[in-house]
């Protein structure tokens, strides 16, 4: 059998034919443009392989119930044409198969448990900083939803003591996206991050914010793993620095054998940027064995 597989972001979309071994198949990316474009450029490129199921991985906020009456609904995205379309509704018509939606960012955390970094893990947090900031959850094995889904990326920080900068985001300003996030460090330090040597100062300022929100997602989700993605976390440097600031942080009120080796517990992501394609790949199956 082949599955589809969709990973909807903020610039780009990714599209995927992955068959029962986990084999990619086919691949298309494109830029994300108005929703019937990309849907048409979607359903073109699955209408040529025989596939039984589509996952999609979302950029949202997006109605994920799947009992809600707008389920597979873009809900309001800053993104004003994709707002409040019918995201599934309008793909279903064009190819009559099952279609199944999460986060783009749960169904990264969902990739990774699966077939990357959290393999053999029930409870997992995925993290991804880049033009936003994003948190995918697995706890007991699934996604988790609820009134609507983890948005861990808008929780509030305490504010560094040495950062001047009023904070990116349009509804916070200094949560976590607004304060760490790729455009937040450029309009901070005048320069994109990829451009800053490992020493400069800037990046005590990001960490200290990256270590408080992991101490807070330790505290509140208690993870089996922390796994972690996106453009600025490439910076592998960062990684030595982001344990010893959330061992800081915890203070030594959390004693269990993966705090106590956080070089296993904080690590990037596996997957090498596939990791959302792979997590809808793993929801398209859920769909086919459900029958």
């Amino acid at each position: 059998m082949l599955y589809g597989a969709v990973e909807t972001g903020g610039t780009k979309i990714i599209c995927g034919v992955i068959d029962e071994t986990g084999e990619l198949l086919d691949i298309l990316r494109f830029p994300t443009d108005t929703p019937e474009y990309s849907v048409e450029k979607i359903a073109g490129f699955f209408s040529n392989h025989d596939i039984c199921a589509i996952g999609i991985g979302s950029f949202g906020p997006v109605d994920i119930n799947e009992t809600s009456k707008t389920y597979g609904n873009i809900l309001d995205t800053p993104k004003l044409q994709w707002r409040n379309y019918p995201f599934v509704e309008r793909l279903k018509t064009k190819l009559n198969i099952p279609i199944i939606i999460d986060t783009d960012v749960n169904c990264a955390c969902l990739g990774e448990v699966k077939f990357g970094a959290g393999q053999g893990l029930d409870n997992v947090i995925y993290i991804t900083i880049g033009t936003g900031i994003g948190v995918g959850v697995v706890l007991n094995g699934k996604t988790l939803k609820g009134m609507l889904h983890p948005e861990g990326g808008h929780i509030l920080l305490r504010r560094n003591s040495l950062d001047t900068y009023v904070g990116k985001c349009p509804y916070h300003k200094d949560c976590f996206e607004g304060l760490a996030s790729g455009p937040a460090i450029a309009e901070r330090v005048g320069r994109p991050a990829f451009e800053l040597e490992e020493d400069d100062s800037a990046w005590d300022i990001e960490v200290d914010y990256i270590a408080q929100a992991l101490s807070n997602y330790v505290l509140t989700y208690s993870p089996e793993k922390i796994i972690l993605g996106g453009g600025v976390l490439e910076q592998l440097h960062l990684y030595p620095l982001i344990r010893n600031k959330v061992k800081e942080y915890l203070n030594g009120y959390i004693r269990t054998p993966q705090i106590s080796n956080l070089d296993e517990y904080i690590v990037p992501a596996k997957l090498k940027g596939n990791q959302g394609l792979y997590g809808a790949y793993y929801l398209a199956k859920t769909i086919d064995k459900k029958g």
